[in-house]
């Protein structure tokens, strides 16, 4: 049986892109930089939390 992983970050609570970011910078501040396995699965489920929280640009006619 195969699993896969959903690409939907799973919030209990929308959250700003602005909150989101903020905290990636604590992650990357808080490690100096280097990830750990752990961490860097967290920080991808955060970029992932971000970009779905992002704006979307308007495309011009």
């Amino acid at each position: 049986m195969l699993h896969t992983m959903s690409t939907t970050p799973e919030t209990s609570s929308a959250r700003s892109a602005a909150e989101v970011n903020e905290e990636i910078r604590a992650l990357w501040f808080r490690t100096g930089g280097t990830l750990t396995m752990d961490e860097r699965r967290e920080y991808q489920r955060l970029v992932l939390e971000w970009a779905a929280a992002s704006p979307r640009p308007t495309q011009a006619a």
